[in-house]
């Protein structure tokens, strides 16, 4: 436990230098190699979120009402469990899971008022929760700062142009205030997207599948972390974690326009994640 604390890198950092060392002969089998190191380590960023999303739709078909123990409850000493064994077999660092845990209470705070306001409900009993809200939503939102966290440690992420921290941190402000406080004045989020266009607009993300740095603009990537929040959130109402007021009657999609939300949302998660992994220049040019 220990070296748990003290140490700087996960367990993955073994495993990812050894697949890096890997040398592909060619060029176009040394594209592949990229590609699909690249697909693996985004995969590994996203575990404690697949492995979430794959308990509620196991749970959804296995799980019986009659049961002693809810299944609401079920998934929350579950993502406590996956937590742990994160730690433990250095899956994740210490100071990521501080980040993820801030990031838990956050949503969870937003739950408990939004619940309060009618715009989302969770339909079924459990005895760990607070208010209307069971305590396993907040891991729902803890895995997308855990992908975050992880990701960037493991694509080395680097940035151009990134705004000082004052100013990514008080429009990371203002747009959790806007999330409760468009229920009571003007909804704030189109000019909340003009700033984040401002602040970021001239922003790359530099990152490293294999051995060559690439890029790309950083509104991009938060638009396509945002995206699969979306079709996760599709999968999560599928399986009747949580409901909005249109799946009353029965499951529709998510809105599409949900991802607006979630492009912002995301965007806390990004300022809360850079706490720990400061933003750095890149090393070299994009090739």
């Amino acid at each position: 436990m220990k070296q748990l604390l003290n140490g700087a890198h996960s367990r993955f950092y073994r495993v990812r230098l050894a697949l890096e060392a890997y040398e592909p002969q060619g060029r176009w089998q040394g594209w592949l190699w990229e590609f699909l190191l690249f697909g693996f380590k985004q995969g590994w960023a996203c575990l404690f979120g697949g492995l979430m999303l794959g308990l509620l739709l196991v749970t959804k078909f296995l799980w019986s009402a009659d049961w002693p123990l809810a299944r609401y409850d079920f998934l929350c000493l579950a993502a406590l469990i996956i937590q742990l064994l994160l730690l433990v077999f250095r899956l994740e660092t210490l100071n990521e899971a501080k980040v993820i845990l801030l990031f838990h209470v956050v949503g969870t705070a937003m739950e408990l008022f939004k619940t309060h306001a009618g715009s989302w409900a969770y339909p079924e009993p459990s005895l760990l929760r607070i208010g209307n809200v069971p305590l396993f939503s907040g891991f729902m939102y803890a895995a997308v700062g855990s992908y975050i966290a992880r990701i960037t440690r493991i694509l080395d992420m680097r940035y151009s142009n990134y705004p000082k921290l004052w100013q990514s941190g008080g429009l990371a402000g203002g747009i959790y205030a806007n999330f409760f406080a468009h229920h009571y004045i003007d909804d704030l989020r189109n000019l909340l997207f003009l700033l984040t266009g401002a602040l970021y607009g001239r922003c790359w993300v530099y990152y490293k599948p294999h051995r060559v740095w690439r890029r790309m603009p950083l509104l991009l990537g938060f638009g396509l972390v945002a995206l699969f929040i979306w079709f996760g959130e599709n999968i999560g109402t599928f399986a009747s974690a949580w409901a909005y007021p249109h799946q009353k009657n029965g499951w529709q999609m998510v809105p599409i326009a949900k991802l607006g939300a979630w492009y912002l949302l995301m965007l806390i998660s990004f300022v809360l994640v850079s706490l720990v992994h400061k933003p750095q220049e890149p090393e070299a040019p994009t090739a």
